[in-house]
């Protein structure tokens, strides 16, 4: 399975996500949010920032089911969702993962006969595996 590629503005997020914690970047100054992690903010170019905890909703804002050919460490899990989520509490953040059943449920674990769940505007909510990636369940399955 890939990994992520942890820099030094990104690793407070996967520190706090191996913790089972959403958190995002936010400028200490004028208190935007950002995503992805990075030394200025964008609105005011201040280096000011802190990692502020989520309440981890969101929204679906657009998703793929990828089929083969894939990568090679993905084609066994095919086919498989991929959404972007836009974060309620944080609404210019938006988050790639997968929607699954559950916490701890594996890549590809969505049925395929449920799919049609899947749409632009489903509410969702992060949950962790214990390997630090988040992933998104259905807030009413």
């Amino acid at each position: 399975m890939l990994r992520p590629q942890v820099d030094a503005d990104g690793a407070p997020f996967w520190a706090y996500a191996a913790r089972g914690e959403l958190r995002v970047q936010a400028c200490a100054d004028c208190g935007e949010p950002r995503f992805p992690p990075r030394p200025c903010c964008p609105h005011c170019h201040s280096f000011a920032h802190e990692w502020r905890p989520t309440d981890g909703r969101g929204r679906v804002w657009s998703y793929v089911v990828a089929h083969p050919p894939l990568l090679p460490d993905y084609a066994a899990h095919a086919p498989y969702n991929v959404i972007l989520v836009e974060l309620s509490d944080a609404p210019r953040v938006r988050l790639v993962g997968n929607l699954v059943t559950g916490p701890g449920a594996p890549l590809g674990s969505f049925p395929r006969e449920r799919l049609d769940r899947l749409r632009i505007g489903a509410r969702v909510q992060a949950v962790f595996d214990g390997s630090g990636l988040p992933r998104w369940v259905l807030e009413r399955p």
